[in-house]
């Protein structure tokens, strides 16, 4: 039992540091604190619900189907990078296509638990105890993601304006690291 969830607890902090790096980039958008509180628990709730998915999918699926699932999520994460260094460059603050409300959130909470939907289907595989894995991911995930998000809304206040090109920098290069492995 410790060494399962030790390794599970390892699994969750390996997964939620996506969503940190990824709520570094989001929180140098002028964003309130309940925003980042809303965006942390959407987080939070997208790594229960994927890997959940995942293991429940991981009874019935081959192993190869996560690889499709980090593409996808990479390829949101580019997207998402693109339209803020886009924004950023022509000196827009603020756009509803990358603001992280409503669909946008969506958006952003999804490409960043993909790979929890990966990790969910190995563990299905492998008949991991479904309860602690989601709970360990969900509350990972929540804690990194407000802690990417305060630190980045910090870095805005000191950056001003190049923050937004920053922020899109970080997440389309994250988005780059998913689709090329190294």
């Amino acid at each position: 039992m410790t060494g399962e969830f030790l390794t599970l607890m390892l699994m969750a902090f390996a997964l939620g540091m996506d969503s940190f790096s990824v709520g570094l980039g989001m929180g140098m958008f002028k964003l309130r604190y309940r925003q980042i509180a809303v965006i942390s628990a959407t987080v939070g709730f997208f790594h229960v619900l994927m890997p959940l998915i995942g293991m429940f999918a991981g009874r019935f699926l081959s192993g190869q189907f996560g690889v499709y699932a980090t593409f996808a999520g990479g390829l949101l994460l580019v997207l998402l990078g693109l339209g803020m260094l886009i924004s950023g460059l022509r000196g827009k603050e603020d756009t509803s296509f990358i603001t992280p409300v409503g669909l946008g959130l969506l958006v952003f909470a999804l490409s960043v638990s993909l790979d929890s939907f990966s990790v969910g289907l190995t563990l299905g595989i492998y008949g991991a105890r479904t309860a602690l894995s989601i709970t360990l991911f969900g509350f990972a995930a929540l804690i990194l993601t407000l802690s990417g998000l305060l630190l980045g809304r910090k870095i805005q206040g000191m950056l001003g304006v190049y923050s937004q090109v920053l922020g899109g920098s970080v997440l389309f290069a994250f988005g780059i690291k998913l689709l090329i492995p190294l």
